[in-house]
């Protein structure tokens, strides 16, 4: 409606629209079900209700099937308490709410203000909010899986993986094979392969892919600057496309690895602008802050990063910004204790086939819970719960 007014220079007023929370995810879970009724087979309404309605994954995903979850629904030996996947959904929950908590409402404060102030902020100030951005969207939505998963299991349900460490990928078709897994696998399923997927040659397979970026950027707002944001994603899976059918199979060495990893890290984080900005304009704004437009005084800016205890933006990460060093410092401390989380950590995932419970771990994990729940403060709203 707002397109059409400025369209026809009308004035349409639109009331607020009150929906109903994660209506979009159990939308499209119902989508799969009635799609895949078939297979389903005749199911009672109290089961579908509950395939519905199961409330660690209703908000926010992951988007699960019927085959993944009607059979435990039915399988009488998951209705009996099962001390380990207590044990291992507390620790999912935990560290996930960790992640939220500790690390994504921390960057979160400081993007707030970056992106709310951005017309002030000096080229390094608006990479080091960008990156912010980068990292609060990483740790909110990672530890968002990482809670429904753990409150899946203490009810011994396996909700299926839907994140998976997304920023070690080597090119954006890996990326999306790791960040919303199941959002992925929901339109690959009923939409890319319906149209065609790859079968019809590389135009129509280049159009296919284009098509379902730019719906999954319509989905996740409506907004131009997402629908930017998934042609961005969409004419990048393209030319990747394109060039992984040319190119030759060889096999990558460690630097042209760390370079692609380091690329597609780049061109996340870009494109992450515009999926944070209000508008397009504040969104391109932003990113031509990036470039040097000063010869090589720009170059000098970066050069200095670690030598400027008045980067005035970094300094609100903690809120002790009236302290002269040590928050520069500890801005620093932070920002690698990311880096190495995010790049230099195994996921949950990878980690918990091997775990084993010992006292200390339970008492570090009773700690960290503590400290999760004294550092809440205000509201603490998931990211995904806008999309």
């Amino acid at each position: 409606m707002d397109n059409v007014s400025h369209l026809f220079h009308a004035d349409i007023s639109l009331p607020d629209i009150l929906l109903p929370l994660g209506i979009s995810f159990f939308t499209f879970q119902q989508i799969a079900f009635l799609v895949d009724s078939p297979k389903a087979g005749r199911q009672s309404p109290l089961d579908y209700a509950l395939f519905v309605t199961f409330f660690p994954q209703l908000i926010a995903g992951p988007i699960v099937s019927h085959e993944e979850m009607l059979p435990q629904f039915k399988d009488t030996a998951r209705k009996q308490i099962q001390a380990e996947n207590v044990y291992m959904g507390l620790r999912l929950f935990v560290l996930g709410l960790a992640k939220k908590v500790l690390l994504a409402d921390t960057f979160g404060r400081a993007v707030n203000w970056g992106f709310q102030n951005y017309t002030i902020l000096n080229g390094l100030n608006t990479f080091v909010a960008i990156l912010f951005y980068t990292f609060q969207i990483y740790f909110d939505f990672s530890g968002y899986c990482d809670m429904a998963r753990g409150i899946g299991r203490l009810f011994n349900i396996e909700i299926p993986v839907n994140f998976l460490s997304p920023y070690k990928s080597k090119n954006i078709t890996e990326f999306w094979d790791r960040w919303h897994i199941t959002l992925s696998r929901f339109f690959t399923r009923y939409l890319y392969i319906p149209l065609g997927g790859s079968r019809k040659g590389l135009a129509r397979t280049c159009v296919n892919v284009l098509l379902i970026f730019l719906i999954s950027g319509f989905w996740h707002g409506a907004g131009w600057t997402y629908i930017v944001w998934g042609l961005l994603h969409g004419a990048l899976s393209v030319l990747t496309r394109i060039w992984q059918r040319h190119r030759p199979s060889a096999k990558s060495s460690p630097v042209g690895t760390f370079f692609s990893i380091c690329c597609t890290f780049l061109f996340i984080c870009c494109t992450w602008t515009f999926f944070r900005a209000d508008t397009v304009s504040q969104a391109v704004y932003m990113l031509r802050q990036l470039i040097p437009v000063q010869g090589s005084g720009i170059f000098l800016e970066y050069a200095l990063f670690f030598q400027l205890p008045e980067l005035e933006y970094g300094l609100k990460l903690l809120h002790i910004d009236t302290m002269p060093y040590a928050p520069y410092y500890g801005l620093i401390a932070f920002t690698l204790l990311a880096v190495i989380l995010i790049f230099g950590c195994k996921n949950l995932y990878e980690s918990e086939e091997r775990h084993k419970p010992t006292v200390l771990g339970t008492i570090c994990l009773s700690v960290l819970a503590v400290w999760c729940v004294v550092s809440l403060s205000g509201v603490s709203t998931f990211l995904y719960f806008n999309f």
